[in-house]
């Protein structure tokens, strides 16, 4: 059940390689989007608005994304988007270095990526079980998890160093080219669309409800991470900065943000040779970590404590993503999986704008170290109600279980 098991199939080998690429294209598009509209107006409210409208048609969409996934074949699906992506970044790369840029212009073509990022997202997870036999989803997974992971970190690496060599529209102009690379790789991916009946969108969406619904650990958890994304990414990405600005400085927040991200590297290798038989159960356990970091924030230690917790809350993580992932990729059917990825990828994130906005106020009027302490407790709460699930405690891998008393069976 190796990693290198999973790397002797073709179509996993390609789908690992383009999703590389194209985090690696997320990383840098952020930096050089940022710097460009920056350069351009020189308004943070200009930035807000474009940067939001991004993350607004990604939402709006990803239902959208779910249906076309379950419907056409996902490698296509995964190249037409990419290649999408790239032309858009082409358009805004072209807009800034020939002086036609503006912000009506930035924002439709940011609306436009966003759209297709959302549209990507359900099939490229559903994908994955597509490429393995089901005894090698786990460390499918988790080494899929590990590339993304340090591609983004190459690639937000990659976008400043563009952006402070040649300027931030030549970092679009190769962000254009990364994604151009990645539909590439895609492209040779040969798996066909799940066999199902031909239904209208509506009926689409309503059967991916269902679905979503029938398994009270789904919704469970995706309720959990409702508020635990919110909790932690209004406490640490809001209130994490002020709390930094205060005491140990910027730069020290960069090491405390860095620790986050090696956690979840030493996470991916973790997940790939530890493989509990109710991994479910041990992944929401783990969630409890979330509230370390945000305890840490309001006693206010030193960075090197507060990159030790986010990098407990790193590993943390990545152990849940995988376990997650592979549950979802055993217990749904492979024709209706991407619209459940979409339903959940909806509810984990439709609350993070709420937390991020309301954190600064509560901070405002309740002091910050209670309004952190106040999420941690959010985190400790949502995860307690979730693990009182006996689906959520009792789900068992069944990966693990066709590996020692049968061979595995396709669903």
């Amino acid at each position: 059940m190796s990693t290198v098991g999973a790397l002797r199939h073709r179509d996993y080998r390609w789908l690992v390689a383009g999703r590389a690429v194209n985090y690696l294209g997320n990383g840098v598009a952020p930096i050089a989007l940022s710097f460009a509209v920056l350069d351009l107006t020189g308004s943070v409210a200009d930035l807000g608005v474009v940067v939001g409208t991004r993350s607004l048609a990604n939402v709006a969409l990803l239902l959208l994304g779910g249906v076309l996934a379950d419907r056409l074949p996902r490698g296509v699906l995964l190249q037409g988007t990419n290649f999408g992506a790239a032309l858009s970044q082409a358009l805004v790369a072209l807009s800034v270095l020939t002086g036609h840029a503006s912000i009506p212009l930035l924002i439709v073509l940011s609306a436009c990526n966003g759209a297709l990022a959302a549209v990507a997202m359900p099939g490229s997870a559903a994908l994955v079980p597509q490429t393995v036999p089901k005894e090698l989803l786990r460390p499918a997974n988790a080494l899929n998890r590990i590339a993304n992971n340090t591609a983004m970190i190459l690639g937000a690496s990659l976008g400043g160093l563009l952006v402070a060599a040649v300027g931030p529209a030549w970092g679009i102009a190769v962000d254009a080219v990364l994604f151009l690379l990645a539909a590439g790789c895609f492209a040779t991916i040969r798996i066909a669309a799940p066999a199902r009946e031909a239904s209208s969108a509506l009926a689409d969406l309503r059967e991916g409800w269902t679905e979503f619904t029938a398994r009270t650990w789904v919704w469970v958890v995706v309720l959990q991470f409702m508020v635990v994304n919110a909790a932690s990414s209004g406490g640490i990405s809001v209130l994490g900065p002020v709390v930094a600005d205060h005491s140990f400085g910027r730069s020290g927040w960069g090491v405390v943000m860095a620790g986050f991200t090696v956690g979840a590297l030493l996470g991916g290798l973790l997940a790939t040779r530890w493989q509990p038989r109710r991994a479910l159960l041990v992944g929401v356990l783990l969630t409890f970590v979330n509230a370390v970091p945000l305890v840490a924030l309001a006693v206010q230690p030193g960075v090197v404590v507060l990159a030790v917790c986010m990098g407990l809350m790193g590993v943390a993580a990545e152990v849940f993503t995988v376990a997650w992932d592979v549950s979802l990729q055993e217990n749904v059917p492979p024709d209706r999986l991407a619209r459940v990825y979409s339903y959940d990828a909806l509810g984990s994130c439709v609350a993070l704008p709420l937390g991020e906005v309301a954190a600064g106020p509560v901070a405002a009027s309740a002091g910050v170290a209670p309004t952190l302490l106040g999420a941690a407790a959010l985190v400790l709460a949502a995860t307690g109600l979730a693990l009182c699930s006996r689906e959520v405690r009792g789900l068992v891998v069944r990966g693990q279980e066709q590996v020692s008393s049968a061979p595995a069976q396709s669903a």
